[in-house]
């Protein structure tokens, strides 16, 4: 895993939990002088682990983004930097990671004395995604499902309603992905619109009479805009004590992307998540 921007105690903490875990094996890009003193500050010793100069940010992110190219990591991390450097470096025309599919951010919520597991998207990513991106949105939420053992996951696409209304314009772009996946042949149940409620309560979808694999049972639940899922994934983390692990997907590799603000059990979820992913295609 390339870890863009190592030098800070929290990214290294992180790195070195999932290390330690068997998850990763690292390879630290930024100020060599400064992530071996807050190593050593850490009594972690870096024998063995692979350090990259990197000038600056920029530098770092470009850094990165090119051991992915080469094959040298197959696995991305945001350390300290902001987002839009590294996205700027990963999204390049010519020298990104740019696949066939768009970009999009998944969070993977896991509730405590909760069996049942819940994905969000696209929450941090796409702010207000097209129809076209819509539909890579499910794509790559769906894969990340599959990899986690849902061998047909089930797919919410949300909206205020669960009829298509001019007035909602949300709920009419719903309908159209929906019908846009089932006729290009999808490898998952997906159904829209729908209110939260019926997405997630099958006492809820009953009484609204909605007959679908979907209704009450979703395991993705794709929201109309940025600040729909941001605020559904921040709800149930401080409300319900979630752990939220998140990774861009449908780039040429999975991306963890934390925040200064993530515990440190959501940033190793996230390493997780992007190690399933590996996995899996390795054995495709």
């Amino acid at each position: 895993m390339a870890v863009v921007a190592a030098n800070s105690t929290v990214v290294l903490e992180s790195v070195r939990e999932a290390s330690t875990r068997g998850l990763i094996e690292p390879i630290l890009i930024g100020c060599s002088p400064l992530i071996a003193r807050l190593a050593e500050e850490m009594e972690w010793h870096l024998d063995g682990i692979r350090i990259v100069p990197a000038a600056s940010e920029e530098e770092a992110a470009h850094i990165g983004v090119s051991m992915i190219r080469s094959g040298a990591a197959r696995l991305l991390m945001k350390g300290h930097l902001h987002t839009d450097i590294l996205m700027r470096a990963v999204l390049h025309r010519y020298d990104g990671l740019r696949t066939n599919r768009r970009i999009s951010h998944v969070f993977h919520m896991s509730v405590p004395y909760s069996q049942r597991e819940l994905m969000i998207t696209d929450a941090a990513v796409n702010v207000a995604p097209d129809l076209q991106t819509k539909l890579d949105i499910v794509l790559n939420a769906s894969d990340l499902a599959r990899a986690l053992g849902h061998e047909r996951p089930r797919v919410a696409l949300l909206s205020a309603t669960e009829q298509p209304s001019n007035g909602i314009p949300s709920s009419i772009e719903a309908a159209a992905v929906m019908k846009l996946l089932i006729k290009n042949g999808c490898h998952f149940d997906v159904y829209g619109p729908l209110a939260f409620d019926n997405a997630v309560s099958p006492a809820a979808a009953r009484l609204k009479g909605i007959d679908h694999p979907v209704a009450g049972n979703a395991d993705i639940l794709v929201v109309p805009n940025i600040e729909t899922g941001n605020a559904l994934f921040k709800m149930m983390v401080h409300f319900m004590g979630a752990t939220a692990g998140g990774v861009v997907l449908g780039a040429a590799a999975p991306i963890v992307l934390t925040s200064r603000a993530d515990p440190a059990e959501a940033r190793l979820a996230a390493t997780a998540l992007a190690r399933r992913m590996i996995a899996v295609a390795a054995t495709t």
